[in-house]
């Protein structure tokens, strides 16, 4: 994405702020007018009402341009921010100016704006709307029109306290309200930024497992074919010997294995850089997972549940998907043996727009959810810790999530997959 983009997930703390304004400038509008028409209705004082009404409308059209701001895509800087600010504080300036300057009861509405960019913006920014405060409240203390009077000092100075009293609510509503909100997206926003770099650090984990991989797979390659040269001459020389000779075979075999897992891991890494998704329906594609899975794990009592319907769907399924599942089956086979059972249970069904893959097993459960997935961690004492990770990463890259939970008779990992992504429309 764009750097002058922004997403519901990357919005910035001036993005923030200015929603925040948005919200507040709506408020003022509805706050003014209502103040303004009372003090001429019915407290019958002799305010300017035409500036008065202008300044109101230009904060309103103001408003619906900024309103619309927001809509766009464009990341809101820390400058058009300010900007923000710099109005509201010179209409607020304009219309202090017709009643009363900074003798006003509802002056201190200027620190306002101060707070609320404490929250959201840089020191420099900070700096600079406290100045830009100041300066209005200072031109206010000489340049202004008389607060109009009701005759009475009495009279004046309980409608002056009474002023105070309402300006007292106001800023306690905005204190307690809006800078609380503000504090909690600008919160919301930096605990994402960690999840992206926790899964940075995680893909970057992955990676260098992969690299190391790719060349013990090369290396690897080597010893196997030695091997798979000197098998046939052993038989050779021992060909009465039927004990070594089972051996052999079995040996044999599994060299063979060997071999067949380092052609399927070339495979797999030129689908990965070719990018070409293989073009299966949902039964072929959990064939193909439980037939290569079974023969990884013979042992296993895998219960199939296809939900009627959902095999005919078309997928695009990606390389990494498959090899997800199986370490996701692997996981629960190695779960239930834990506990003297041998069950698995895989369900596939569509969820509206998604694509639910659900394994469960009869193991011990989780005990923490919320380290799943994290590269390293394993709770099997032959586990290297990096199945689910990159279960967890292959959901993410597709825009789809990994979710664990304990079903009380074991646990559950569920899959889900956005067909919008992995289904072929074509």
């Amino acid at each position: 994405m764009s750097d002058h983009l922004h997403s519901p997930s990357t919005r910035s703390g001036p993005f923030v702020l200015a929603r925040t304004l948005a919200w507040l400038r709506l408020c003022a509008i509805a706050g003014q007018s209502v103040a303004i028409l009372s003090c001429v209705t019915v407290l019958k004082l002799d305010v300017p009402l035409l500036p008065l009404m202008i300044g109101v409308c230009v904060l309103a059209v103001f408003a619906a341009g900024a309103s619309f701001r927001l809509g766009m895509p464009w990341k809101i800087s820390e400058g058009e921010a300010i900007v923000h600010i710099a109005f509201d504080t010179l209409v607020l300036g304009y219309l202090l100016y017709f009643t009363g300057g900074a003798a006003n009861p509802f002056v201190s509405l200027l620190l306002v704006p101060i707070a609320l960019s404490a929250a959201a913006l840089s020191i420099v920014g900070v700096a600079l709307v406290a100045i830009l405060t100041g300066v209005a409240y200072v031109l206010l203390v000489p340049y202004h029109l008389p607060l109009p009077t009701l005759g009475d000092k009495g009279l004046d100075f309980d409608l002056y306290v009474a002023g105070m009293g309402v300006n007292f609510v106001i800023m306690a509503i905005l204190l307690g309200v809006f800078i609380s909100n503000l504090a909690k997206a600008i919160r919301t926003q930096q605990g994402e930024v960690q999840r992206v770099r926790e899964r940075a650090l995680r893909d970057e984990g992955i990676l260098a497992i992969a690299t190391q991989a790719a060349g013990a797979a090369h290396e690897l390659n080597t010893p196997l074919s030695t091997m798979r040269t000197l098998l046939p001459e052993i038989r050779r020389e021992h060909a009465g010997d039927n004990a070594l000779g089972d051996d052999l075979d079995l040996l044999d075999g599994q060299v063979e294995r060997c071999r067949t897992i380092l052609r399927e891991m070339v495979a797999f890494g030129k689908a990965q850089l070719s990018q070409a998704p293989e073009q299966v329906t949902v039964a072929q594609f959990v064939h193909v997972c439980m037939e290569r899975f079974q023969l990884l794990r013979p042992e296993a009592d895998v219960a199939l549940s296809v939900e009627p319907g959902t095999e005919r769907l078309a997928l695009r399924s990606p390389a990494g998907l498959r090899h997800a599942v199986i370490n996701l089956l692997n996981n629960a086979v190695d779960a239930s043996s834990l506990n003297g059972s041998a069950y698995v249970g895989f369900d596939v069904r569509a969820d509206g727009p998604w694509l639910v893959l659900t394994v469960t097993d009869e193991g011990p459960g989780f005990d923490e959810v919320d380290d799943l997935g994290t590269l390293g961690l394993s709770d099997k004492a032959t586990g290297l810790g990096i199945g689910l990770a990159l279960a967890e990463a292959t959901a993410e890259r597709l825009d789809g999530e990994l979710a664990a939970s304990n079903t009380g008779h074991g646990a559950q990992m569920r899959l889900r997959l956005p067909l919008s992504v992995i289904g072929d429309h074509a």
